[in-house]
């Protein structure tokens, strides 16, 4: 990607550690450039105090993470999916975010499109979630001859930490043209002035950074189901193990099972709704993770049926036939 970017006319920087990297993507992006950098799980540990001033700065970037098993330096060329919560967590005070969880190559490049748009539209750190399966992946992928992309709103003179909208998303002006700009990670006013003892502006400024995401979550979030009407089990999965999933959905239903797929292509926000209705008719729903159950929890938390969790932490792949071993045991 770095060769590459020289003839885009795009900047590619090294850094020296990653808390560098997400601190010179936040300056590059008030510079009125689209920026993003990647990492895997110890890094985007280390990214977390800047991940929190982006959101509380409302600054539109992109962080890609290879997920790898941890915690710790772990297995640092094995798979898992251990970072999910800490996408939406890892950083303290409330604040909301985006994530995608890509199953394939095509993916990774078609959301990192979604992830530019969202940040920029939504003034967000965008996250993409993958793992060390979808990193070492090699598959061709159709590169699309216009791209729909989004460039972030200015208004000259309007504040760049406020509005009247009821979508709760100001205006973005960039260093250098010609704005007053004042950019803090203390609780600020509306044009930026740190105001870190009135608990009314730090109320109305952290509402407003949450709720311009919650609010447009039917926007948002994205998912891909397949044979929900009829199935009696439901698997709820996402990233690289969803592509094993749907292979067991294929290969049980050829066996007369009524199974079904949800696939989330969006983590957070968490597709509540969604859950919902399908933890109303399914007689069960089956989670598979790589991870010790990072999004259960969720499932559990907006489904009426059973819920049935599979946890993988061995540094491997989930495969197909596990699945369906797994799936025959509570069908």
């Amino acid at each position: 990607m770095s060769i590459r970017f020289k003839d885009v006319n795009g900047v590619f920087m090294q850094m020296e550690d990653e808390i560098a990297s997400i601190c010179s993507v936040i300056g590059a992006v008030w510079a009125g450039a689209k920026a993003m950098t990647a990492t895997s799980g110890p890094g985007f540990s280390l990214m977390q105090e800047g991940i929190g001033y982006a959101a509380l700065t409302e600054t539109p970037l992109v962080i890609v993470n290879i997920q790898r098993a941890g915690p710790g330096t772990g297995q640092a060329t094995r798979v898992a999916s251990g970072d999910l919560m800490q996408a939406k967590w890892g950083s303290h005070g409330d604040y909301y975010i985006i994530a995608f969880s890509p199953w394939s190559v095509q993916e990774m490049y078609d959301q990192t499109v979604d992830a530019f748009n969202l940040a920029e539209q939504y003034r967000v750190p965008v996250f993409l979630m993958g793992d060390e399966a979808i990193g070492h992946l090699r598959e061709r992928i159709e590169v699309k001859a216009t791209l729909k992309v989004f460039n972030r709103t200015k208004k000259p003179g309007a504040p760049p930490f406020g509005t009247n909208q009821d979508n709760g998303i100001p205006p973005m002006p960039a260093f250098g043209e010609g704005e007053k700009i004042l950019v803090t990670g203390s609780t600020h006013n509306e044009i930026g002035i740190r105001k870190t003892d009135d608990p009314e502006t730090h109320s109305r400024l952290v509402n407003r950074i949450n709720k311009k995401v919650l609010n447009n979550q039917d926007k948002i979030i994205q998912t891909e189901s397949f044979y929900l009407e009829d199935a009696e089990v439901i698997i709820v999965s996402y990233g690289f193990t969803a592509r094993s999933s749907l292979f067991a959905m294929d290969q049980l239903r050829k066996e007369g099972k009524r199974v079904g797929l949800l696939r989330l292509k969006t983590i957070w926000p968490f597709a509540d709704k969604i859950i919902h209705e399908i933890g109303g008719v399914a007689r069960k729903i089956f989670v598979p993770e790589m991870n010790r159950g990072q999004i259960i929890g969720e499932v559990m938390k907006y489904s009426a049926c059973e819920v049935v969790p599979y946890s993988q932490t061995d540094g491997e792949i989930i495969h197909p036939h596990q699945i369906m071993k797994e799936l025959r045991s509570i069908l």
